[in-house]
């Protein structure tokens, strides 16, 4: 009995892996839909989660259908990748695996469990759209951040000094939430006066002091110059407010062997007058080490460009690579003797 408990279990344990691949080739994965590589920390899909769900709120897409499908699916997946043991069933056997798991009693996912409006509502403590919106802010801050080509190849991180103004208690006491109140003043029979007044609450005193911390920015794969890792409400702070956010916008660093253009690498490579006419054999080490051969058994023309496909940069959230393109420039002897230029003749007329 317990032999076939077991044959069951890794029956179904196999069927459920067969629909996630299934399910993988058919649409995309909660890590696609939320634009985060699959190990993604906690704190990089609550950052995308915010942006995303911002970004395709029904408040803000009034008869859009499209964008409110994909806000019901950026809340789907985060239901799940937010959720630890959720987020475990699913890596490793996916929506199927899921089900599976409600079903024997567990917590549900992937729009089996919380409303999507319950899971944005709990996320920004209970505040509306509108109310999210509403909120006053303190300055964005926009760090210029230059990633390595081996990082933007490869992946990597990066540990980036950063020093801000904290909010800290201060004695006494400050004016806080005013707001214009309107009232009526009698000013004779039958006649009223309009007034507005404002109106103030007291709170705790607060000041300004300068700290100072490391922060690691996560370099993805493929990342595009001009792109962003933003790290929400660690911008500028607000008194009686949100803080901005700080965001680092990713630019290519120079190389001194590649160029990039897009999702393509270009490089240069010089070889002999001898190579050029007569072919050689040639590699070159590439950003993870990796050699690349590019060697031809034919004549290379000088500047001539050959394209090597799927050796470029990974397409960022994607196994595609772009391609790299080696220009090829042709050493050229400074003099020739006499005899060179004979035989030279003579093989050439």
């Amino acid at each position: 009995m317990a032999h076939q408990r077991t044959k069951l279990i890794f029956l179904l344990l196999v069927l459920c892996a067969l629909c996630y691949a299934f399910a993988a080739i058919a649409g995309k994965s909660y890590y696609e839909i939320l634009q985060v590589p699959k190990g993604a920390s906690d704190e990089q899909i609550k950052r995308a989660y915010r942006k995303l769900a911002l970004k395709y709120h029904p408040d803000k897409n009034q008869g859009n259908e499209e964008a409110n499908k994909k806000f019901a699916d950026i809340n789907n997946a985060y239901e799940v990748l937010s959720d630890s043991e959720k987020r475990s069933i699913y890596d490793r056997y996916g929506e199927e695996g899921l089900k599976q798991h409600a079903a024997s009693g567990g917590r549900g996912g992937g729009g089996m469990g919380m409303n999507i409006n319950d899971i944005f509502a709990d996320f920004f403590g209970g505040r509306s759209m509108e109310d999210e919106e509403k909120i006053v802010k303190g300055d964005d801050v926009v760090v210029e951040l230059d990633a390595t080509l081996e990082d933007l190849y490869l992946g990597g991180s990066l540990n980036v000094w950063r020093e801000k103004n904290i909010l800290k208690a201060a004695p006494g006491k400050r004016r806080c939430n005013c707001r214009n109140e309107v009232y009526h003043r009698q000013i004779g029979p039958g006649m009223f006066q309009q007034m507005t007044e404002e109106v103030c609450e007291q709170c705790a005193n607060v000041k300004y002091e300068r700290e100072g911390y490391f922060i690691t920015v996560d370099i993805e794969k493929g990342m595009q110059d001009g792109q962003e890792v933003v790290f929400y409400e660690d911008g500028e702070p607000k008194i009686d407010g949100e803080a901005g956010d700080l965001k680092f916008r990713i630019h290519t660093a120079p190389h001194d062997r590649f160029r990039r253009e897009g999702n393509d690498l270009h490089t240069t490579i010089t070889i002999t007058l001898v190579q050029a006419l007569v072919g050689f054999e040639k590699t070159i080490k590439h950003l993870d080490d990796h050699l690349v051969h590019i060697g031809s058994k034919g004549i290379t023309r000088p500047k001539e460009v050959r394209k090597f496909k799927g050796e470029g940069m990974p397409l960022h959230f994607s196994n595609k690579k772009g391609d790299l393109y080696v220009t090829f420039e042709v050493l050229f002897p400074t003099s020739l003797t006499e005899e060179q230029k004979t035989k030279i003749k003579a093989v050439l007329g």
